[in-house]
């Protein structure tokens, strides 16, 4: 489901962050307004322009993705390829982000020991390799399930990701985030018992099997961000713009040329031009549907940074929130998959399990930082004057 892209939306989603407390610590310094204060028209058609590529890119992906494979597609590696390939198109967009932004102010930036060449090498290899096993039984889960079901099992990712940053980036259970688990895990379950496999021609077996790449990948997702994050707090110890741009090129240009790797070893190369010959719609369409799977890929990673810096990284999360609904119902009018009341009560709990994870996110980032500057705020002026 975009590996690559949602790995990306999660590094960014910190530079962005920092960008963000940066600006206000500045804006208060010097007395200016922030930006929330000087909203206009023209930010919020900016932000209604991501929004729109966030939603359509995610949506149209998956879905170009199923179409794939129900009308000839049986190429694994080749839908694995297609969500990784075309990460050069965000480059254009890290320009003009570089060229449009304020120059840095020195003293803001932590100055640190770099870590060396080799030790950045194993982690964008790693992590690399990570998102391309991952990104591969996303597509198995995406051949062997209707849409509808497999979207929704992905919304396990919050999460497994939740229980890999327990271990690894001393995440706290707090309520709200057990709330999450237990609902987003009951929400995978009930699509376990269902009977009834839409309009997919597939045994019980491959649907099992489906299943199950579907639920790994959604916890490789939720490990690959956890490490992700550990990288940058413990080794990388930065997060500006550049120094992220380097992870999301290097990393995503290793996990496609490990695709590309599995693609020719595999032997599926071998199959290709059969498959475009016998492919339904065609040889042209054939083209068309993975030259722009690929693309809406990267037109979903452009809307999710591009509203990370615009708002914030929670806005984005919540735009993404809103748009779990929609593939489920479009995949019902596109592919005729049946929207059962078992798949109905497990989208509910899936998002309300989104919901509860965003909300103590809120609190995290918003709430508690307020309180606690309410709080040296007070201490400071109760403190007895000389």
């Amino acid at each position: 489901m975009g590996e690559a892209q949602q790995v990306q939306l999660h590094i960014m989603s910190k530079a962005g962050e920092v960008e963000n407390s940066t600006e206000h610590i500045n804006a208060t310094a010097t007395g200016r307004p922030t930006s929330g204060q000087g909203r206009n028209y023209k930010r919020w058609l900016r932000m209604a322009i991501y929004t729109l590529f966030l939603i359509s890119g995610q949506t149209v992906a998956v879905l170009l993705g199923r179409l794939y494979y129900d009308k000839g597609g049986k190429s694994k590696w080749l839908g694995t390829l297609v969500q990784l390939v075309a990460f050069p198109l965000l480059l254009p967009y890290y320009v003009i982000i570089i060229i449009s932004s304020p120059p840095k102010n020195p003293i803001n930036i932590v100055q640190s020991k770099q870590p060396s060449t080799l030790i950045l090498s194993s982690i964008y290899v790693s992590l690399g390799l990570l998102i391309a096993g991952d990104c591969l039984l996303y597509s198995i889960g995406l051949m062997y399930l209707p849409v509808s079901t497999y979207s929704l099992i992905c919304s396990s990712q919050l999460a497994f990701n939740a229980f890999f940053s327990f271990f690894l980036n001393a995440q706290k259970f707090t309520p709200f985030i057990v709330n999450s688990l237990v609902l987003l895990t009951i929400s995978s379950i009930l699509l376990v018992v269902q009977t009834e496999h839409s309009a997919l021609a597939v045994s019980k077996g491959k649907y099992i099997i489906g299943f199950t790449c579907t639920i790994a990948a959604s916890a490789g997702y939720g490990l690959v961000l956890s490490l992700t994050q550990l990288a940058f707090k413990r080794v990388i110890k930065r997060e500006t713009f550049t120094v992220v741009m380097d992870m999301i090129v290097y990393q995503s240009l290793v996990a496609t040329a490990a695709t590309v790797v599995g693609l020719f070893a595999s032997g599926e190369w071998r199959d290709l031009s059969t498959e475009m010959e016998e492919f339904e719609l065609g040889k042209v369409s054939y083209l068309m549907t993975l030259i722009w799977t690929a693309i809406m890929w990267q037109v979903f990673a452009i809307g999710c940074v591009g509203l990370i810096f615009e708002a914030s990284s929670l806005f984005s999360n919540a735009i993404s929130v809103l748009g779990l609904p929609v593939i489920p119902v479009v995949a019902v009018i596109v592919f005729h998959d049946k929207l059962g009341a078992i798949k109905v009560i497990s989208m509910v709990l899936a998002i309300w399990g989104f919901v509860s994870y965003l909300y103590q996110q809120y609190l995290d980032d918003f709430i508690k930082p307020k309180a606690e500057d309410r709080n040296g705020n007070q201490d400071s002026n109760a403190s007895p004057q000389p």
